[in-house]
């Protein structure tokens, strides 16, 4: 559902067709709806195909006292096959925050099993969602998962090295794979990975949450219907302030495991982001970087990056990332018609876009505290369930993921050498947008 504030028809228009499924599953409980065993079979008997209820005999008057009530009708019925099965690897902020609250507003998706190298976690975590203990995995035990067919995929959240080494054992396992952006740390592992994919038969895809936000993809639907007019100039700013006591956040500071500083953490949505957003790939890129020599934070990795990218139609984009100034989210996108404002761009639940001309501004967001049904995190998950059950291409594929890491390269290296970069390899975007 969209809240729209002083919104005018194609501002409105987008946003609500890039919403289809914004009714409400029924109000089962988290455990019975996104896990497995008795509590998903109940969940998949009450909401599958039923039809609009009846009274019973005797029953044509509106009981005043508490009384059974005839079954409603579901508005999104859960298939009555068996859905699509996830086993999510890493237990970290991010998975427990975001990712496993989010298989509630699913349709074809559940969580089958969990990875984690911290057992008692894992245990926890298994009881909230209602996962058979037995399908608890350690980092050791993983390849085990070859043997159980209710694991249809393997969703990645681990810190970004480590990426390819367990999508790779995942692909051997004969499972299909979401990862965490970045894809990778380096273009060649990005390769083995779409290798190993390839020569599995199975699918690869990334997880840009921002592809399937509703808010984002009617910024993308407002500029491909020419709402700005001529593109000209993208600004992108993302920022953080690093908390290196935080166990979720202590691994972004070691080289070996992140790969890069908050150019490959947060900066990456607005790289990413000026793509889609464009439409087109950059054919050259200049940087300049900064880390504070005293910071210990920044021993190893980059604090704040800014970078500039030329696109072939005469489009220029400025990118920035901080992993030392406040919380920022925010992307403009200028044509001669109008200019697109997003702030935030790139959140969990409250993005805002806002579509200005001389004179006049339209606003659209998420409200802030209501989770509609096709939330970014569900209908992420659910993506990759429809491309395998429907034998389709995935919107965000491994393609995409190994752009962006080579464009991240090539920024790092034109803030190491001071000079532009040649981007101009051929690259054809991937996917959806």
């Amino acid at each position: 559902m969209t809240n729209k504030i002083s919104s005018s028809d194609n501002l409105s228009n987008a946003v609500s067709a890039t919403d289809d499924n914004a009714s409400r599953t029924p109000n089962l409980t988290r455990r019975a709806l996104v896990g497995g065993g008795v509590g998903l079979a109940a969940a998949g008997a009450l909401a599958s195909g039923l039809q609009a209820a009846t009274l019973p005999a005797g029953a044509s008057q509106v009981p005043t006292t508490p009384a059974g009530r005839p079954m409603p009708y579901a508005i999104r019925p859960m298939p009555e096959d068996r859905r699509f099965g996830y086993a999510i690897v890493g237990l970290g902020k991010y998975a427990l925050n975001q990712i496993l609250p989010g298989f509630a507003g699913c349709q074809h998706s559940r969580i089958e099993a969990l990875v984690s190298g911290n057992a008692e976690k894992a245990k926890i975590v298994a009881a909230e969602y209602g996962v058979d203990p037995r399908k608890i995995y350690d980092y050791s035990n993983f390849d085990k998962i070859a043997k159980d067919p209710k694991i249809d995929a393997v969703y990645i959240i681990l810190p970004n090295s480590l990426h390819a080494e367990f999508a790779i054992r995942a692909f051997k396992a004969g499972k299909h794979v979401m990862c965490e952006k970045p894809m990778a740390t380096s273009v060649a592992d990005c390769q083995r990975m779409i290798d190993a994919a390839k020569a599995a038969n199975k699918k690869l895809m990334i997880g840009y949450r921002c592809h399937y936000d509703p808010m984002n993809r009617a910024a993308v639907k407002l500029i491909r219907e020419n709402q700005l007019g001529k593109l000209g100039m993208v600004t992108t700013d993302n920022s953080d302030v690093m908390d290196q006591n935080d166990p979720a956040q202590q691994w972004r500071l070691r080289r070996e495991l992140a790969g890069g500083g908050s150019l490959m953490d947060i900066g990456i949505y607005g790289l990413n982001g000026t793509r889609y957003l464009l439409g087109e790939e950059p054919i050259e890129v200049r940087a300049y970087t900064y880390s504070d020599p005293n910071d210990e934070r920044f021993v190893e990795v980059e604090d704040r990056i800014i970078w500039q990218m030329r696109f072939r139609s005469g489009a220029l984009s400025h990118g920035a990332s901080s992993y030392s100034t406040t919380t920022t989210s925010r992307f403009s996108v200028q044509g001669d018609k109008a200019v697109l404002l997003m702030d935030p761009a790139t959140g969990y639940y409250q993005n805002l876009i806002s579509v200005q001309t001389p004179g006049h501004a339209n606003q659209s967001m998420m409200p802030q505290f209501i989770m509609p049904a096709n939330n970014q995190f569900s209908a992420q998950l659910d993506h990759l369930a429809e491309a395998v059950l429907n034998n389709k291409p995935v919107r965000s594929p491994g393609e995409e993921g190994m752009q962006d890491v080579r464009l991240i390269q090539a920024i790092y290296e034109a803030a190491r050498t001071g000079r532009p970069v040649n981007t101009d390899w051929g690259y054809v975007r991937q996917g959806g947008y």
